[in-house]
């Protein structure tokens, strides 16, 4: 899939594949103790923003991971998140939904807004190819990240164990399937969720 070719958008919310001259933003961040709390990938310095932005395009290349820049348009494009679709394997049934909200965006509802975005198109655009349900994980103790899936449609489907050595605490999966309607209220403020099982992403 040609990753320039998707843009979504949520009111003044865009969410765009992420370019090379977004890293130092990416940097800013990460640079945030909530960030550093939740999420299990780190970006300290330019050389991990290098890597982390490569691995954004190689997902794209290889139709297995759709990361966007969240952007705000109101704020003269200020990245504010970051949303992404993991979906390893073509066909799957399930995909699971990753995002990351910046800190000087908390608060404005921009996590639920984007998720919402993100779902409609996953769901557009991969029922035909057997996707039915989308997952959202976060560690235990993440609360805002739980209200964010709450809100955006996602009820909690299980708590999940921890699965040392990788992944040392436990978390909850919040599922969405394909025929549910996004709610009217998605307003919440989060730093982020896992992207994976019982852990920061």
């Amino acid at each position: 899939m040609d990753d320039e070719a998707v843009t979504l958008t949520a009111g003044a919310l865009l969410l765009r594949p992420w370019h090379p001259d977004d890293l130092p933003h990416v940097l800013a961040a990460y640079d945030d103790p909530a960030m550093r709390r939740w999420l299990r990938t780190q970006v300290p310095d330019a050389g991990e923003a290098a890597r982390w932005m490569a691995v954004q395009r190689e997902g794209w290349a290889a139709g297995t991971r759709f990361s966007f820049a969240v952007t705000d348009t109101d704020r003269d494009g200020e990245i504010v998140g970051n949303l992404a679709l993991n979906r390893p394997v073509p066909g799957a049934e399930t995909a699971v939904a990753g995002y990351w909200t910046a800190a000087s965006a908390r608060g404005r509802g921009v996590a639920p807004r984007a998720l919402g975005a993100l779902t409609d198109w996953a769901f557009a655009t991969f029922a035909q190819d057997g996707l039915r349900r989308l997952d959202l994980f976060h560690e235990v103790g993440n609360e805002a990240s739980c209200r964010v899936a709450e809100k955006s449609g996602f009820p909690m489907a299980e708590a999940v164990p921890a699965r040392p050595p990788r992944y040392l605490r436990g978390g909850h999966r919040h599922s969405r399937a394909v025929l549910l309607s996004p709610p009217a209220d998605r307003r919440a403020g989060s730093a982020g969720t896992s992207g994976g099982p019982a852990t920061p992403r």
